[in-house]
């Protein structure tokens, strides 16, 4: 498994059309692989998020894979090609340093939804053939959140104050993909975790958490965690 890190240049044309499409973005992120080389293994999957800065404006777009990637597609489309490529580290030394009762600071970019539950032929409501519908509010993306941590390894941190826990830059996408229009809603959680099951937490690291996985959803970074005083 492998974690990358690649700049990107937003006064391009090209970086420009890869951030605005999911889809396409989607599809770049695809081409950094050889058409055989597996997207999916008993060690995790394909996963990619974009970040934006507001202090410096930068866009960073990072990435976890199975197989070791090369970028210089996307460099040469979106980036810096005569000064800067991109970063690559082996991700398991970070899996294998996983331990309970560690504190992270995390980053998620995912998208929230429910399935709404719709009235059956029998006139008895069924959440299991509603429709996806995003959740918008910032307290439904919360819930969101905290309804999936344990069972993926972790607890959200709080204090008196309240949660470590900030969601911000939601979106309503929408694209195409083969004719068909798609809609996507996403959130950007920031906070701090502690890690409760190791096992269950490198499992989400390395597989992603939530849908869309394929459209810049899913993946969570991690950074030591420091305590405000």
């Amino acid at each position: 498994m492998y974690l990358s890190r690649i700049p990107l240049n937003m006064a391009r044309a090209g970086a420009k059309q890869l951030v605005q499409s999911p889809y396409k973005m989607h599809s770049a992120v695809e081409h950094a692989f050889p058409p055989g080389a597996p997207r999916v293994s008993d060690e995790g999957r394909l996963l990619w998020r974009l970040d934006f800065s507001e202090r410096n404006h930068s866009v960073f777009l990072y990435v976890v894979s199975v197989e070791k990637p090369d970028f210089t597609h996307i460099v040469e489309q979106a980036g810096w090609p005569a000064y800067a490529e991109w970063e690559t580290k082996d991700y398991h030394t970070l899996l294998n340093k996983i331990a309970v009762g560690q504190q992270w600071h995390f980053r998620l970019r995912a998208n929230p939804v429910r399935r709404a539950a719709d009235k059956s032929r029998y006139g008895i409501e069924d959440p299991l053939i509603g429709k996806i519908e995003g959740h918008v509010t910032v307290g439904q993306q919360e819930q969101w959140l905290l309804k999936r941590s344990l069972k993926n390894g972790f607890r959200i941190l709080g204090s008196d104050e309240g949660l470590h826990l900030t969601v911000r830059e939601q979106q309503k996408q929408q694209f195409r993909r083969q004719g068909a229009t798609v809609t996507l809603y996403t959130a950007l959680f920031d906070g701090g975790l502690e890690v409760t099951d190791a096992d269950a937490f490198r499992k989400m690291l390395s597989f992603g958490l939530g849908k869309a996985k394929g459209f810049g959803c899913g993946l969570l970074t991690i950074e030591p965690f420091m305590q405000q005083k």
